[in-house]
Formats: C-alpha cells, sequence, structure tokens
C-alpha cells in the first residue's frame, strides 16, 4: 500500500544518523506491516535495514540483529549442540505469512509490532530473549522480551528507542524443547503458541503467546506434576488476559493453552 502522508524517508548508514524520535516517525526494517495499512499519523519513516548489522553472531549465546530476517533466521546452522534452535524454524512457521514475507519480514520488527500472534516474541521468550536498545538520549538498556511486549500493539519502547539486537543465553539454547502451535486452519494465525523447555540443569520452563494479550512465562525447579502446572496457570493468567479476536474466543483460547501445556509437560518428562 502506498503511504501518502510520507514526507521524508531517512536511510542512515550509522547512529549518528538516526533523526531524533517523534510520534509521526516510524523506525522500519521490513515494513510488511507497516506497508499493509494506512498510516495517516506517520510522516517519516527511518530505514535501518543500511546499518549494516550482522543477521547473526555466535558466542556464549547468539546475538540475533533485530534487522535480521524471518528467512535467515530459520535457515540458520551453528557448529555447536544447541538443541533448542529447531524452535527458529517452528517459531517461523507459526506467522501467518508467505516465503515473500519471509524474505523481507525481520525479528526485531515482528517483536517492537508487539501482536500477540507475533512468533518471534514466542521464540525470544521461550528462550529467555532480552532486547538490546539503543535509547534516543545514549542511555542503552537490555529488556527481557517478556517484559518489553506489555499488549496488543502495546510495548515498552519509548519515543526515539531502536531495539538493536535480541540476545539469546547459550544455557537456554542448549535445552530440550517441545512446541505447539493452535491455530483455527491449519495455515491460519496462531489461536496459542505453547512452548516448553527443560535446561540441562532440569529447570522446566513454559511460555504462553498468541493465546493471550501479552506473553506469559513460568518457571519450576523441576518439571512439575500436571495438577500443579494447570493450577500454577490458571492463577498466574488472569482471566482478563486471555485474548478476544476472530481467531479465537477467550474460553477456547484458555482450553487450548492448557491441553498444550499439558502435552509438552509429558513429551519433555
Amino acid at each position: 500500500m502506498d503511504l501518502g502522508t510520507i514526507e521524508d524517508v531517512v536511510i542512515p548508514d550509522g547512529r549518528s544518523g538516526l533523526p531524533p524520535g517523534h510520534v509521526d516517525t516510524a523506525v522500519m526494517a521490513g515494513g510488511t506491516w507497516l506497508m499493509s495499512e494506512k498510516q495517516d499519523h506517520l510522516r517519516r519513516l527511518v530505514d535501518i535495514t543500511a546499518l549494516g548489522w550482522d543477521p547473526i553472531t555466535a558466542g556464549e549465546g547468539l546475538e540475533i540483529a533485530a534487522t535480521c530476517t524471518i528467512e535467515e533466521l530459520s535457515r540458520a546452522h551453528f557448529d555447536r549442540e544447541w538443541p533448542a534452535t529447531v524452535l527458529f524454524e517452528q517459531c517461523a512457521t507459526a506467522l501467518l505469512a508467505s516465503f515473500k514475507i519471509w524474505k523481507v519480514a525481520t525479528v526485531g520488527g515482528n517483536i517492537c509490532l508487539s501482536l500477540p500472534a507475533g512468533a518471534m516474541i514466542s521464540l525470544a521468550t521461550a528462550l529467555d530473549g532480552v532486547a538490546f536498545v539503543w535509547s534516543s538520549d545514549g542511555a542503552d538498556y537490555r529488556i527481557p522480551v517478556v517484559d518489553l511486549v506489555t499488549g496488543p500493539h502495546e510495548n515498552a519502547l519509548r519515543i526515539g528507542d531502536v531495539v538493536r539486537s535480541i540476545e539469546l543465553p547459550g544455557r537456554a539454547l542448549s535445552a530440550r524443547t517441545a512446541f505447539r502451535k493452535t491455530a483455527l486452519s491449519p495455515l491460519g494465525r496462531s489461536a496459542a503458541v505453547v512452548i516448553g523447555r527443560v535446561d540441562l540443569d532440569g529447570r522446566f520452563v513454559l511460555s504462553i503467546t498468541a493465546s493471550t494479550t501479552r506473553p506469559h512465562v513460568f518457571r519450576f525447579p523441576t518439571p512439575p506434576a500436571q495438577d500443579e502446572l494447570v493450577s500454577t496457570l490458571a492463577e498466574g493468567i488472569p482471566d482478563a488476559a486471555w485474548y478476544d479476536d476472530p481467531h479465537g474466543a477467550p474460553d477456547w483460547r484458555r482450553h487450548i493453552t492448557l491441553r498444550s501445556a499439558q502435552e509438552i509437560l509429558e513429551e519433555l518428562t
């Protein structure tokens, strides 16, 4: 779609070229959602794809650039044993997107869009992802993705903040994982994405996205009993937090989420 209100497109090649943040300015990486709807409140786009960030950098863990595309992430291979990287393609396929979108849509863009069905949010929260943010005032900071996304189209970023990368720790990448996605149709938008993992030290972690208005992560020192898991989820997710839209009613989303969580616990134990 043409964005008829845009008066200026800035393509910085370094941090110093980033303009000050403003309510009429949008930072753009892939821009696949930005270009899909009217954006009458915008006058300027800041395209960060020319900043030249390496898509993925491996160290003790992984640093995934905000501009890394879904295709680059899903096709990545590593020279070490990180079983949890199987989630990269699983979460990519949870997106309601064609292979052409994969070539353009970015990890950072999907997270910053902050939609309940954001599959990169599912990935990052399941693996204890932390966003490294360039702040407009120079006081850069890190924030867990589970805390960054606060609701549908809502997050903790301030005007002018730019997500530089998503950091995934090696301990999470070394874990065994299980994945469940449920939708009303085989290729439909995710109504629930539940991901479990068991770390090398035996800790059990469960993340819930798509069925709730924001991500939820639950941690146990060892895999819990089924009834403990269900009661913990019931107490930890308020009734008002179950998402309601044409892709699924709240009571159905709650049901499939709890069922998926139980299946994941059984699979991993």
